[in-house]
C-alpha cells in the first residue's frame, strides 16, 4: 500500500501522482530512491527539440537508465513500475549548464568549490549535468564527481574541467610555463578523467599547446578570451588555432587589440555592419560554439526584478549563521561598465543567433556566488534572459539541451528525448513554449535510471551553505 506522507508546501499532489498504480507497489521513499528494475512513464507531453513540437506523452520506456521505446510500447516489453503523469506536465530533456561554477565566495576572500548542497541544487532545477568550466580545487571536484558516478552522493553529471590554464589559476606562472609543461598537464588531468579544459588570462603560445594537446585526447577547449589587448588572445585567433568553445565576448575586428574586449563592448553599436558578421561567419565556417552568458549581467549592472527575483527562498541553503550576514551586507552596487554592455550583449547573440549560429550557442550560467543566487539557479535566468534576446522558446531549450551535449561530444547519448539515448528527463509544470519560467517549476528529475522529486532535493540542501560559526569561517576562504 502506498504510504501517504504529509503535504508541505502543495507540492506532494505530484509526487503521489508519480507513485506507480500497481499492487504491492514500493512507498514513495523507496520508489523515488529505486535504481532497479525498469519505467514506463505515461501522460503529460514531452518536448522534441529538434522539431521544437510538444508530443503527446502516450509512453518512455527506461530500462537500464536508457529510453528503449516511444511512443505506445510493444506488447512483449514489459516494465516493472509505470508512472502515470497527471495535470499539466511537460517533460524536457535534461538541462546542461556548460559554466556551471560550484565556487562561491562568501567572505569576500576568494572562491572556493562548494559541494554540500550544489549536486542536489542542480538537480532540483533540472540540471543533470555541469561542466564547471575551471575548478578551485579540481582534486575535490573529482572526488565529487567519482561519489556521484559511484551512487553515493546524488547529483547531475560532472564533466570535470580541471583547473584553469592561464593567469586565473592560482599560482600560475606565465614565463615558467611551457608547451612541454602544458603538455604534462593535459596528459595528467585527462588520465584522472577530466572531460574538457578552460582558459582564462592565457598567452597565444600556452592556448595553442593547450589545444593541440586535447585534441589528441579526444577533449575540448573553452576560453574567456579578450581581444588581443596586451597579451590577450582574441577569439577568432583562438578559432584559428581550433578551439571549441568561447566564452562571453564574439571577438574579432568589433573588439580591436588597443582596448580591452570589456571597452570595447561597452561602445559596439553597428549591429548590420562588417564586423559582426564577419566574426559570426567565422564561428560557423569552423564550427566553433559561443557561450553567451547573459543573465550575469541582470546579477551586476541595474537590478533587474524579472531576472533577479527569488521564485524560491534561496537564501535557506545557507547555514543560519552565513544567512544572518548575508541579510546584513548593503546590496551591491551597480557595475556600470555592465549596465551598459547587457543590451549590446543581447543584441550580438541575437544577431549570432539569425546570422546561422543557432546550433552554435550553448547555455552557461557563469556565476560564482557571494551569499546570493546561487550557481544551480542561474539556468532558469539565463534561459530567461535567452528569451528576452529574442531567441524563440523552443530555441531556448534546443540551445540549453542539444547544443551543450554536442559541444561536449555528447550528443549521441544526452540532449534530446530519443530512443536509445540516456534518460535524463525533467518534469515541470505547465508548457514553457508558452514562457520559459514554466522550466522553474520542476516537480521531478529523472537520471542514472533513478527518480528525484524536486523537492525532496531541495529540502536535502537546506542549511548547508557556509559556515555553522565563526570558528568554521576558515573553511570558506582559500588557500586554508
Amino acid at each position: 500500500m502506498v504510504r501517504r506522507r504529509r503535504a508541505r508546501r502543495g507540492s506532494i499532489f505530484f509526487v503521489l501522482a508519480l507513485l506507480p498504480a500497481v499492487a504491492g507497489c514500493p512507498s514513495a521513499d523507496e520508489f523515488l530512491a529505486s535504481g532497479d528494475g525498469s519505467f514506463l512513464i505515461t501522460g503529460g507531453r514531452w518536448l522534441d527539440v529538434h522539431t521544437g513540437d510538444l508530443v503527446e506523452n502516450t509512453g518512455i520506456g527506461i530500462r537500464d537508465g536508457r529510453i528503449v521505446s516511444l511512443g505506445v510500447p510493444p506488447d512483449t516489453v514489459e516494465y516493472s513500475r509505470e508512472i502515470k503523469l497527471q495535470g499539466d506536465v511537460t517533460i524536457l530533456p535534461g538541462l546542461i549548464d556548460l559554466h556551471a561554477h560550484y565556487a562561491v565566495d562568501l567572505f569576500g576572500e576568494g572562491r572556493v568549490d562548494e559541494t554540500a548542497a550544489y549536486p542536489e541544487l542542480f538537480l532540483a532545477n533540472g540540471v543533470t549535468t555541469t561542466f564547471p568550466a575551471g575548478e578551485m580545487d579540481p582534486a575535490r571536484m573529482r572526488e565529487l564527481r567519482l561519489a556521484i558516478e559511484s551512487g553515493e552522493r546524488m547529483g547531475p553529471r560532472i564533466l570535470n574541467s580541471g583547473p584553469y590554464f592561464g593567469s586565473w589559476r592560482r599560482g600560475w606562472d606565465n614565463d615558467a610555463m611551457t608547451a612541454d609543461s602544458i603538455h604534462r598537464e593535459v596528459d595528467h588531468w585527462a588520465e584522472l578523467g577530466a572531460a574538457g579544459f578552460k582558459a582564462k588570462g592565457i598567452r597565444a603560445e600556452h592556448l595553442s599547446a593547450l589545444i593541440e594537446r586535447a585534441h589528441e585526447h579526444g577533449l575540448t577547449v573553452t576560453g574567456h578570451l579578450d581581444s588581443g589587448f596586451g597579451d590577450s588572445v582574441n577569439p577568432r585567433d583562438a578559432i584559428l588555432m581550433g578551439i571549441d568553445r568561447v566564452e562571453h565576448f564574439l571577438g574579432g575586428d568589433m573588439m580591436p587589440a588597443d582596448r580591452t574586449a570589456y571597452a570595447s563592448l561597452q561602445e559596439f553599436d553597428d549591429f548590420e555592419g562588417p564586423e559582426l558578421r564577419d566574426i559570426i561567419d567565422l564561428y560557423v565556417d569552423n564550427d566553433v560554439r559561443f557561450d553567451a552568458t547573459l543573465s550575469i549581467y541582470g546579477y551586476w549592472g541595474p537590478h533587474d526584478p524579472e531576472m533577479t527575483e527569488y521564485w524560491t527562498d534561496e537564501l535557506r541553503f545557507l547555514t543560519p549563521y552565513m544567512r544572518a550576514i548575508v541579510e546584513a551586507r548593503p546590496r551591491r552596487p551597480v557595475s556600470e561598465s555592465f549596465a551598459k554592455m547587457s543590451p549590446i550583449k543581447r543584441k550580438t547573440l541575437k544577431a549570432f543567433h539569425d546570422g546561422g549560429g543557432r546550433d552554435l550557442i550553448t547555455l552557461g550560467t557563469d556565476h560564482p556566488s557571494w551569499g546570493r543566487y546561487w550557481s544551480p539557479f542561474g539556468v532558469h535566468r539565463e534561459m530567461l534572459a535567452l528569451a528576452r534576446a529574442g531567441v524563440p522558446p523552443a530555441d531556448v531549450f534546443r540551445i540549453a539541451t542539444l547544443n551543450g551535449a554536442r559541444a561536449m561530444g555528447l550528443g549521441d547519448d544526452l540532449g534530446s528525448i530519443e530512443q536509445g539515448k540516456l534518460a535524463d528527463l525533467v518534469g515541470v509544470a505547465g508548457n514553457p513554449l508558452d514562457d520559459v519560467r514554466a522550466a522553474r517549476t520542476v516537480q521531478f528529475v529523472f537520471t542514472r535510471g533513478r527518480f528525484h522529486s524536486a523537492f525532496d532535493l531541495l529540502a536535502a540542501a537546506e542549511e548547508k551553505i557556509g559556515p555553522a560559526d565563526a570558528s568554521e569561517e576558515s573553511a570558506w576562504k582559500p588557500g586554508r
